[in-house]
């Protein structure tokens, strides 16, 4: 009877689904709560009304990519194709409904009085319609192939929906607050990739990874990628504070500036925590001295703190 719980704790069946069941309950909200937190910060500042949908999106998106990533890190890890189909079209749908509110913010109208003709008036005129619309192709393209990948894994490459994802994921930053600056659309987008691979990946290997020896081998991967990743956001994220806030006082006398502050609180945490799980988790796993329970309870930790970064993210990003 031991050998056999024994067998089951090295292979993270003990505790592992239940550690996935709260990673699911939990990203979800948190992230909304960092949405909800950039409402309260925003005060006075006008928040459009997509601002959780957004999050929510970029969110999806970010899963989408770390999904179609985990090949890159092992190609015994085979793509996930049901899951990366499922989120993808919850991605398409999120998508969708900005698209709706942003319609309905334009007419001056609740999203739910929004007529068919109105939408097809605000996609066929408006910048922001031709974007969304450029974005649900995009996101419908890889649900699609998701699906053809489902079904015929062996004809399937991932690496193409790497690439159609992180187009996609870069169609909006590249109109957001620093398209107006030089250089700002580049910075934006390289800001908004990085940000997605490094949750999303981390996220990713939360959902899929199962056992110690895999843990062993991935982490120390992803641990070299999310060093030059973090760094990117970090970068980027700095510059566009400089460049958007003109001096200190910005960041507690306008919404966005306290939005951005918060945002740049919680990345110190994370790079403070990277540093550390460099220190005590990194090595540890690769020299499988930690079971596969531990490594994913830490894993779920930083992705759910990430959750809320993002909710901050795409609060700010439709902020004025």
């Amino acid at each position: 009877m031991s050998d056999r719980t024994d067998r089951r704790r090295e292979r993270g069946t003990t505790g592992g689904s239940s550690s996935l069941r709260w990673l699911l309950l939990l990203v979800v909200p948190l992230g909304l709560a960092g949405a909800a937190l950039a409402w309260l910060l925003a005060g006075n500042d006008p928040v459009q009304d997509e601002a959780a949908v957004r999050a929510g999106a970029d969110g999806a998106g970010a899963i989408v990519l770390g999904l179609a990533a985990l090949p890159r890190l092992s190609v015994r890890l085979p793509p996930r194709w049901r899951l990366l189909t499922v989120i993808a079209a919850l991605w398409t749908a999120l998508e969708f409904t900005m698209l709706v509110l942003e319609a309905a913010a334009v007419q001056g109208i609740p999203a739910h009085r929004l007529s068919a003709p109105q939408l097809g008036d605000y996609l066929s005129t408006a910048s922001g319609g031709q974007i969304g619309i450029a974005l649900l192709i995009g996101c419908g393209a890889v649900t699609a192939y998701g699906a053809f990948g489902f079904r015929s894994p062996d004809r399937a490459a991932p690496d193409l929906v790497l690439v159609f994802t992180a187009v996609t994921l870069a169609l909006r930053p590249i109109t957001g607050h620093m398209s107006q600056q030089t250089f700002g659309s580049v910075l934006g987008a390289v800001h908004a990739l990085a940000a997605a691979a490094w949750f999303g990946l981390l996220l990713a290997l939360a959902l899929t990874v199962r056992t110690r020896g895999e843990w062993a081998v991935l982490l120390p991967r992803f641990s070299q990628w999310a060093l030059p990743l973090a760094a990117t956001v970090t970068v980027t994220g700095v510059i566009n504070a400089l460049v958007h806030e003109h001096g200190l006082t910005p960041f507690v006398t306008t919404g966005y500036g306290r939005i951005l502050l918060a945002k740049t609180v919680i990345l110190a945490a994370l790079l403070g925590l990277g540093w550390w799980w460099r220190r005590r988790w990194v090595p540890v796993a690769e020299d499988h001295r930690m079971s596969a329970e531990s490594s994913l309870r830490r894993a779920i930790f930083e992705v759910l703190v990430m959750a809320v970064a993002f909710g901050l993210a795409g609060t700010l990003a439709v902020t004025a």
